[in-house]
């Protein structure tokens, strides 16, 4: 963002609550342009102080940030952010308006009074552009309903989610078939060898045709060659198609820690990593398998009937489900299905709501965190910087397919970790593109 020539060059940005929430120090990315925070913001982060959730973290960490910007200010004056290269806040306590947004929409709410100190704002600060900042997009319509300037807070957001489908997976054609014949008796290739002058990424995976074979490969990139992958069983699963046979390479693969996979609802994301867990049981202490719980309607849990364990079944049996599709791979007098049921018994196979995980040291722990995309980017970082020795982790989910209101394929946590991490040695990506859930499961995705 350019720096303002000018005083009145200097845009004024009205901050909603949904923007503290997703990211506490989000006041301060505004460059030397000014911020204001309504008093209903403060209101209403008083609401989220308490508990263990991230946003109740994020409401914590602003109002202390607050606290410590303010110093000797009263905070309804301008008051310097940070230094010259920053503008000023403001804290905005309700006005009385003209045009009143309550009497615009019917309604008295914490909403329009947000609008209203914007509109307040926009008539007495003469000159100078007001931008209303919200991650909430009927806020941001009724702003534009009402001539106010609404647009989402970007800082984060993946600007070109396209390009993330293309990461990971490569597909080369008119390969020489003597490389492909090469990698099928040697079991790998030197990479300059196949690829030339491409640009490689640290844990690629290929699908290498010619017109007479073809071969699935990796790239090793501490010893720059291509290794054959085989399709492999796990814990008697077997891939089904190229994309999965890459996905448990990288799972079961013990040079590769962190793990992102996507793909829509039937691809196996899931499975396969759980899967791949379980094949390796012996390497680590404990397999813990997570996802975020998003309350039904945006309500919290609390609002259901019954003990916490009714409430969080109906979020977890999903993953059961993957567990019991493993363990009945076999029969119930295997010394296999017997291990399943022996691991949760023990513990050593933990499937828990991520708020309860949320906050441990993960020491030697093999860690699946499903439906990832309903993660915030600090809450990805968050549980990342938890790992210990000896711990990888895997995150599965669907950056199409959001259930939280204040994400979206661009700003969620999934998107942000593909994007920042992509080509790092720890780290491999594999989008699924086949459902193999079953053939009518495939219709649904493809046709309705």
């Amino acid at each position: 963002m350019p720096r303002a020539k000018s005083e009145k060059d200097r845009k004024i940005f009205v901050l909603d609550t949904s923007v503290i929430l997703y990211a506490h120090n989000s006041i301060m990315n505004f460059a030397e342009h000014d911020v204001v925070i309504p008093i209903t913001v403060l209101e209403e982060l008083d609401q989220f102080k308490k508990g263990n959730d991230t946003k109740n973290f994020e409401a914590r960490e602003f109002i202390r940030l607050l606290d410590k910007l303010s110093q000797d200010h009263m905070i309804h004056e301008w008051t310097p952010l940070n230094g010259k290269t920053r503008g000023n806040f403001r804290v905005l306590m309700n006005p009385e308006n003209q045009i009143n947004a309550n009497e615009i929409f019917g309604e008295e709410k914490n909403d329009h009074k947000i609008l209203n100190c914007a509109l307040y704002l926009k008539q007495h600060e003469k000159g100078r552009k007001v931008i209303l900042v919200s991650k909430d997009i009927n806020l941001r319509l009724k702003a534009k309903s009402i001539d106010l300037l609404a647009e989402d807070y970007e800082t984060g957001k993946i600007k070109n989610i396209v390009e993330l489908e293309n990461t990971g997976k490569y597909i080369l054609d008119n390969i020489d078939p003597s490389h492909i014949n090469k990698l099928y008796d040697q079991g790998y290739i030197e990479a300059k060898t196949v690829l030339g002058t491409r640009k490689r990424k640290s844990n690629a995976y290929y699908i290498l045709k010619s017109d007479k074979n073809s071969v699935l490969a990796y790239y090793n990139s501490e010893e720059s060659i291509l290794e054959r992958v085989d399709k492999k069983l796990a814990y008697n699963v077997k891939p089904r198609n190229a994309e999965q046979t890459f996905a448990l390479h990288a799972i079961t693969n013990p040079n590769i820690r962190l793990v992102s996979i996507q793909g829509v609802a039937g691809t196996g994301k899931t499975l396969l990593a759980l899967a791949g867990a379980l094949e390796q049981r012996r390497e680590y202490k404990q397999i813990f398998l997570a996802r975020p719980i998003v309350p039904l309607s945006n309500k919290d849990i609390g609002y259901l009937p019954g003990d916490i364990k009714s409430k969080l079944n109906p979020y977890m049996e999903p993953l059961w489900d993957n567990l019991k599709f493993i363990q009945n791979q076999y029969k119930e007098t295997d010394k296999e299905f017997q291990k399943i049921t022996e691991l949760v018994n023990q513990e050593k196979l933990v499937i828990q709501p991520l708020a309860y995980i949320r906050g441990r040291s993960l020491s030697n722990i093999f860690f699946i965190v499903d439906e990832a995309q309903n993660l915030t980017p600090h809450e990805i970082k968050t549980i990342i910087s938890r790992a210990g020795e000896n711990t990888k982790i895997i995150f599965t989910g669907d950056v199409f397919q959001i259930d939280t209101p204040y994400l979206d394929s661009q700003s969620n946590g999934l998107s942000y970790l593909i994007d920042r991490v992509k080509d790092h040695p720890l780290y491999a990506h594999i989008k699924l593109e086949k459902g193999e859930r079953s053939e009518l499961a495939n219709l649904a995705n493809e046709l309705l």
